[in-house]
């Protein structure tokens, strides 16, 4: 319960034991009784920033030492509106969250000023190591390791390089073509294999339907009577008596 809890950022917690098939997601007073007081609070604090984040009329304070929720009035025409933040009074962009910028746009390739022991690094979008989900906008750092990234946020699969949609991209055909060509970080063979794979457990579900189809289509009279017996049965126990 703790590990779902750092790692889901706030998202919903599904039940834990592996048997259950319902898959049903845990109320806060349930999960107040399986964790510390102070794991609570963490899930508490950390629902609340998962709400605020998929909320477009709210918004943090991109300050770094404010972080204020501020309400954001939406325009009818859905251009970025500006928002003053009522602890520090900073009017910011409700798009890039930068210093409101009436006189031009949003630039969507703006560069990302990391901090080093030599003083500021400036590094292009494509090769800094912290961006923003496409979808929720939350900060993502990429250390190493696969350039196919999953929020933990919203749960949105995307390529590290150009922010593109991998959704439902399944067998990853994003890195075989265009400017992302090979960057995935694996090796050619070990993409084939996890295709393969793919391929595997769509052609066993697919073999496992043809097979239980006929079974299902011979079954389904005996399972029909059965349940008409049962509720016959039920009926007949919560019939009054005739006199």
């Amino acid at each position: 319960m703790q590990l779902a809890i750092r790692e889901g950022c706030g998202s919903p917690i599904t039940c834990p034991d592996m048997v259950c098939l319902n898959h049903g997601t845990l109320q806060e007073a349930e999960i107040a009784c399986l964790v510390p007081v102070d794991q609570f609070q963490l899930y508490q604090r950390l629902k609340f920033e998962r709400e605020v984040h998929l909320d477009p009329c709210r918004t943090w304070c991109p300050a770094a030492d404010c972080q204020t929720m501020c309400h954001v009035e939406l325009s009818d025409s859905g251009q970025p509106v500006p928002v003053e933040c009522p602890a520090c009074h900073l009017k910011f962009c409700s798009s890039c969250k930068e210093v409101w910028h009436p006189e031009c746009l949003c630039q969507d390739n703006q560069p990302i000023v990391i901090p080093t022991e030599q003083g500021a690094l400036t590094r292009t979008d494509t090769e800094a190591p912290i961006k923003q989900c496409p979808v929720c906008r939350i900060y993502i750092e990429r250390n190493e390791g696969c350039a196919q990234m999953m929020c933990k946020n919203c749960k949105h699969t995307f390529c590290w390089y150009c922010l593109q949609n991998l959704d439902n991209d399944i067998f990853l055909r994003h890195y075989d073509k265009g400017p992302c060509r090979n960057k995935l970080g694996h090796s050619r063979a070990s993409v084939m294999w996890n295709r393969t794979q793919v391929v595997g457990i769509l052609v066993g579900l697919g073999i496992i339907a043809l097979v239980t189809s006929p079974l299902l289509l011979v079954a389904s009279p005996c399972i029909i009577c059965c349940v008409c017996k049962s509720c016959r049965g039920k009926k007949k126990k919560h019939d009054p008596p005739t006199t």
